[in-house]
């Protein structure tokens, strides 16, 4: 996703899909450590969508704190 995409978010949202992306990333990497994972790059992909919805999760926070 694109961070344009998490900015048109509310906050409630953002959450729920920063937990449901983490939910990916816990079994993405157990996948690998099984040795089912085929596509290694889907576990940085679910990394930067994460730290992209924290990111624009903090950035709302600030606005709202002004």
């Amino acid at each position: 996703m694109k961070a344009s995409e998490f900015a048109s978010m509310d906050q409630k949202q953002l959450d729920e899909k920063i937990k449901e992306l983490k939910s990916e990333l816990f079994n993405l990497r157990f996948r690998l450590a099984t040795g089912q994972l085929e596509n290694t790059m889907q576990i940085s992909q679910v990394k930067k969508d994460i730290a992209r919805a924290l990111t624009v999760q903090t950035q709302q926070a600030r606005k709202a704190a002004r």
